[in-house]
């Protein structure tokens, strides 16, 4: 491969070493003149801004992970598009529910910084890894980004990886876990209060500026967030679009492509990544569990008229926990309806991962 040099001529950009040959391209591995190596596609290694400058000439995911992956813009846009498809009234109508359960699905980041830590990684790795146990994507990559540049790439490809897998398990271990006629109790009498558009506005203004404040470094991912919450309940209906379709599935799209293209069998086969692995399905699996316990809380607080299972929804993947939990109850009891409940678990998951990863970049970095 060759790029155009500072003088106008073509420049060799790969330097193969020799034994080497055409195998090295075909394994998808790019020799950099220092010896450092890449990706046919990407050199996230990269720190001379004139080695920078001539490869956004050439390769065009090159200046996608510069100027959005690696500065966590991208997890900015995500986070907009989250923000237009979260009902921020149903954590309102409920608001001690919901941040109960929310904290409880947090265990999993909780149990899992120890033991990081007691298997030898340096505590900003642990707590990007910790991260995991939120089931926040976005948060994942800007929380490794800011305290674990060296494990950056394998700590997000994991993270996501996870994301996807464990959900296909949960059901499983819901079944599992909780009785068939606990699962299928019925919500559907338990409306809550009426919220306006007024005061979703208001709430939105008012915690987003109290988050910001409070944790300035994770103040672009609140701000994303509650913009996307304020274009919702504006009626913008262009803005609601732009925000919901374009960014978020645009943004989604680029983030697989950039990470399937760094997620080359060398990362996976690394010892270390194996570290990850298992840290991670920990994390997913502890906040799982930590959930349905706050859920048994409620339940037997309330006198058996709480649904357990909600208490999955606080693992924060918006809506898809959510989903998952009123399937099996609707599996359970055609009739049961837990939806607004599970919902309102599910956005304070996201905001309660969000507050975490901030307190550990502030202490930590």
């Amino acid at each position: 491969m060759i790029y155009l040099g500072s003088r106008g001529v073509l420049e060799p950009l790969l330097m193969i070493p020799m034994g080497l040959g055409m195998s090295a391209i075909n394994a998808g591995v790019m020799f950099l003149d220092s010896g450092k190596a890449g990706t046919l596609f990407i050199d996230p290694l990269m720190s001379n801004p004139t080695d920078l400058v001539n490869i956004l000439q050439v390769n065009w995911l090159q200046p996608i992970y510069t100027l959005t992956f690696s500065n966590g813009l991208i997890a900015c846009f995500v986070f907009m598009g989250i923000g237009v498809l979260l009902d921020v009234g149903y954590v309102m109508a409920r608001p001690f529910q919901s941040m109960f359960i929310a904290l409880f699905a947090e265990m999993g980041t909780f149990a899992v910084f120890p033991v990081a830590i007691w298997l030898g990684m340096l505590p900003g790795q642990a707590a990007s890894v910790a991260t995991i146990g939120g089931a926040d994507g976005p948060m994942v990559l800007f929380t490794s980004l800011i305290l674990a540049k060296d494990l950056f790439v394998p700590i997000t490809v994991v993270g996501y990886l996870y994301l996807g897998l464990t959900y296909g398990l949960y059901p499983y271990l819901v079944k599992w876990l909780v009785p068939k006629h606990i699962r299928g109790i019925n919500m559907s009498t338990d409306r809550g209060p009426k919220i306006s558009r007024s005061q979703k506005l208001v709430f939105a203004v008012v915690a987003c500026t109290l988050l910001c404040l409070l944790f300035p470094v994770a103040a672009p991912l609140f701000f994303s967030l509650f913009v996307g919450v304020v274009v919702r309940e504006s009626g913008l209906e262009s803005f609601t679009k732009l925000l919901s379709e374009t960014f978020l599935y645009g943004a989604t799209f680029f983030l697989g492509l950039t990470l399937g293209v760094l997620c080359e069998a060398s990362t996976l086969l690394d010892p270390v990544v194996l570290k990850l692995l298992l840290l991670g399905m920990l994390a997913l699996l502890i906040s799982a569990l930590g959930g349905l316990g706050g859920g048994y809380i409620l339940y037997f607080a309330t006198g058996k008229k709480f649904n357990p299972i909600i208490g999955i929804a606080g693992v924060s993947c918006v809506p898809t926990t959510a989903k998952v939990v009123q399937k099996i109850a609707t599996e359970a009891n055609p009739s049961a309806i837990i939806l607004p409940q599970a919902l309102g678990a599910n956005i304070s998951g996201v905001i309660t991962s969000a507050i975490i990863a901030g307190t550990f970049i502030s202490v930590l970095r």
